[in-house]
């Protein structure tokens, strides 16, 4: 059965401006609280639909590696890949940038694509339990991470 969690937040900044922050994944362990770095592979430098990279993770004293592959790569509109570990589908991340008349409404979407394998593997491997309420908090925590850092003070 597929999980979606789904988060949003108004952020008085440019959707092109969020756009660039999200879609800079080599600084995606700023916002999110369980990445510590993400970098681009097999030559690519920059979001482009079907450009790969690595994601570190880190959930307290737990540490694993994903792969990553751009579905969406729309500037100022959307940001979308898909996760896998090995051979196992995980997740698909979205970030959609709305223009507000205060700034932009950003909505963070997590799709759990995880199979009976993976799930099963995903606690011990991660330490999660919960992974839809884990992801709630942890998205939160993202998007407040990134307003701190896009909005005027911020940028």
């Amino acid at each position: 059965m597929e999980q979606t969690v789904q988060v949003e937040r108004f952020i008085t900044a440019d959707p092109n401006d969020l756009y660039g922050l999200v879609a800079d994944i080599e600084r995606m362990g700023e916002w999110s609280t369980e990445t510590e770095a993400c970098e681009w592979v097999g030559g690519e430098s920059g979001p482009a639909v079907g450009a790969k990279f690595r994601g570190k993770n880190r959930n307290g004293k737990k540490r694993w590696s994903t792969m990553c592959k751009v579905v969406v790569a729309e500037p100022g509109k959307e940001f979308a890949f898909d996760v896998t570990v090995g051979p196992l589908k995980v997740a698909r991340w979205a970030y959609v940038f709305e223009p507000t008349a205060e700034g932009c409404r950003v909505t963070e979407t997590w799709t759990d694509h995880r199979g009976r394998i993976a799930m099963l593997a995903g606690k011990p491997a991660s330490g999660v339990t919960d992974r839809v309420s884990h992801n709630r908090q942890t998205m939160e925590q993202t998007l407040e991470r990134l307003a701190v850092a896009a909005e005027p003070a911020g940028l």
